[in-house]
């Protein structure tokens, strides 16, 4: 009998079930592999031939750059040498400013002040919750394996710090939102500078001693009355970069208003619905140029790296745990999101996003990758043109998951190497401090290593000893950017599904949505597909 062998009946049809799902999927699988022709293995490769040449150009990038090490290259030939790679930066950057602009005012202009405003909800609440998150991972990550045991005497000390104050740093970040200037903004930020200054600071003393000592020598009574005191004290200056904060908050209220001018608004919204796709176009052209500049990148920088002798123990197990903090948020705790809220397959989507992560991590920058990944978010993987352009631009400039992860993760760390236990209390102040200076890192290669200071500065850990961590910098900045723009392109993928009912009422509403642009226009294309014929969407294939 069933229970005397102790087996339950539901348990055996169950796993009969399940057996049976597993035959079939696996005869469907055996059949597709089988009717797979040379056409389609080779269509297949025409459509992701920039994903592999990318992929391509970072194997031959590292190889190349470890097999010139040996040649001890000057540093005016290494500079020769990333050549290339410097002319793919400075492509990138000179889209970013007017894909900021156009894709925030276009983005918001056609969505309602209702239908905007609950969008920004779910993206700041996703911004911040992800990046809570990976706080919350880089602090117990360090504090399981606590990288700093030992001493930081024999470790590696590299750069120099600038001190700069906590108060004085998130006061920038606030006039960097209202700049007085649009044209200046373009190419300058606002940074707190400090200088010396010296101050008169008057002395109480009785009047008879004042009088006699007036009498007697007038510059003796000026010495008495008055002392000069040295004082630092903040002044306005800046720095070169595009203010991109800035530029978020004008073009996002830019939009706003343009949408509710309705059919008066209507001249200016095409302008900037042209100017988006014009920029697009030019990406598409840099695209092809990018696995070559990618190559030169990385390999220049391994060329240009320090010997690999001076990353000790400590340096080494630091480098690991942010690592496996990295990982952990990225392969684990996104996927996760994405998949909880959306009930889709998360790695389908992130395979529409390779080229994108390769390029922020051959350019260790959100900001200059934010063009590759509006073209693979709204052309592989299909996100409402509203969502990207209104998602993907704040997200590069204030949300900085692997940034903040790092943040708290290389605070505790400077900690253990000083031997400065951390209270509870403390550890909260560096989750705090590390979230907001996260929000306040540009989108710059090694911006992180400024914000590092207000980290440590919160809870009055050494700032010097930033320069233990610089030598393995470098390479850490170019996982956590990757890491970053995974974050703000699931963030995509996850606000669109959430909006999904709002967009759909737009659409009904105004009667021609932006996703049907494609029927109007010709979608972003290469320059090879041009006299191609059009195919829809749904055929691209999903990796």
């Amino acid at each position: 009998m069933t229970k005397g062998n102790g087996e339950d009946p539901k348990t055996g049809s169950r796993m009969e079930r399940i057996q049976q799902g597993v035959r079939k999927r696996t005869l469907l699988a055996k059949k597709k592999v089988q009717s797979i022709t040379k056409d389609d293995v080779k269509s297949y490769l025409l459509r992701n031939a920039f994903v592999l040449f990318t992929v391509i150009a970072v194997i031959l990038g590292v190889v190349l750059g470890f097999s010139l090490r040996p040649y001890k290259m000057s540093y005016r030939e290494v500079k020769y040498f990333s050549f290339p790679g410097e002319l793919l930066m400075r492509m990138l950057q000179m889209l970013v400013l007017p894909l900021i602009v156009s894709s925030l005012v276009t983005g918001i202009a056609a969505l309602d002040s209702k239908a905007s405003g609950k969008m920004g909800v779910r993206a700041v609440v996703y911004y911040m919750s992800t990046t809570i998150i990976a706080v919350l991972i880089g602090i117990i990550i360090v504090v399981i394996i606590h990288p700093g045991k030992g001493t930081k005497e024999n470790m590696h000390r590299e750069g120099k710090i600038v001190q700069v104050t906590a108060a004085d740093a998130f006061l920038d970040l606030i006039r960097n939102m209202f700049p007085p200037n649009l044209v200046e903004a373009c190419f300058k930020q606002f940074k707190t500078n400090y200088e010396k200054r010296m101050f008169k600071v008057g002395i109480p003393s009785n009047d008879t001693s004042t009088v006699a000592s007036i009498i007697n020598n007038v510059s003796e009574a000026m010495e008495t009355l008055t002392q000069l005191k040295e004082e630092v004290v903040p002044v306005p200056g800046s720095v070169n970069g595009v203010n991109a904060l800035g530029l978020v908050v004008f073009s996002m209220s830019f939009g706003l208003v343009i949408g509710s001018m309705r059919e008066q608004g209507q001249a200016l919204k095409d302008f900037f619905d042209s100017l988006n796709e014009a920029i697009m176009r030019l990406v598409a052209l840099i695209m092809w140029y990018a696995p070559l500049g990618i190559l030169f990148l990385i390999a220049g920088k391994i060329v240009e790296m320090e010997d690999m002798g001076v990353i000790g123990g400590q340096l080494a197990m630091y480098t690991v745990t942010v690592i496996i903090g990295l990982l952990i948020h990225a392969v684990i705790v996104l996927p996760l999101l994405y998949f909880l809220i959306t009930r889709k397959n998360p790695w389908v989507f992130i395979g529409g996003l390779i080229q994108a992560l390769v390029t922020a991590l051959g350019t260790s920058s959100s900001s200059a990758t934010l063009p590759v990944t509006f073209k693979c978010l709204e052309e592989i993987n299909g996100v409402d043109k509203r969502v990207t352009r209104f998602v993907l631009p704040v997200g590069a400039t204030i949300n900085m998951d692997g940034t903040a992860l790092y943040e708290a993760l290389a605070a505790i760390f400077i900690a253990q190497v000083n031997n400065f236990d951390l209270n509870f209390g403390q550890i909260i102040t560096i989750s705090i401090t590390a979230t907001a200076a996260s929000i306040g890192a540009a989108g710059i290669p090694q911006a992180g290593l400024v914000t590092m200071v207000i980290v440590l500065t919160s809870v009055g850990l050494p700032t010097d000893d930033i320069t233990l961590i610089i030598a393995v910098d470098w390479f850490l900045d170019r996982l956590r950017t990757t890491t970053n723009v995974l974050g703000d392109s699931i963030g995509a993928g996850i606000v669109e599904h959430l909006s999904r009912h709002e967009l759909k009422n737009r659409d009904a509403e105004m009667g021609n949505s932006v996703i049907e642009e494609n029927e109007m226009k010709k979608p972003y294309q290469l320059i090879s597909q041009e006299n191609e014929s059009e195919k829809p969407l749904d055929s691209e294939t999903k990796m």
